[in-house]
């Protein structure tokens, strides 16, 4: 066999050593990438998990606690029935409860008119867009 038979077997068993190696590569790096994002995916359904439990068990506490609110004042038209009569114990307590409603109503009407629309925001993205149609 002459020189450049040899140099040509050699160099197509180079070309073909770095080939496998580069399919190899990309194999492990599918492989690694898809390792990844099973465990992500796993990450994820725990976490989903953990949410969710929390999430049953606060409304789990917000469901007793409003129960205990119905309590306390059952509990305070009781006290006040020991001075005036049960009905107007209740009665007074609920017109407490309609009075507080009322208040918080109305700093929530008031809350949200101040909500109306980002202003300054507005504001900037006018002067920007005057900036722009002026220096264009």
């Amino acid at each position: 066999m002459s020189h450049s038979a040899i140099g040509r077997r050699g160099y197509a068993s180079v070309v073909f050593g770095v080939t496998a190696r580069v399919k190899a590569v990309r194999k492990r790096t599918q492989s690694l990438a898809q390792l990844n994002l099973e465990l992500a995916k796993l990450e994820g359904k725990q976490k989903a998990t953990a949410i969710g439990v929390a999430g049953g068990l606060g409304a789990g506490a917000a469901v007793l606690v409003v129960y205990a609110i119905g309590f306390l004042f059952a509990a305070l038209a009781a006290g006040l029935s020991e001075v005036v009569s049960l009905w107007l114990s209740l009665l007074i307590v609920a017109g407490v409860l309609l009075l507080a409603a009322a208040i918080v109503a109305y700093l929530a009407v008031r809350s949200a008119r101040k909500v109306s629309q980002p202003s300054q925001a507005l504001a900037e993205a006018g002067r920007t867009i005057e900036t722009l149609e002026s220096h264009v």
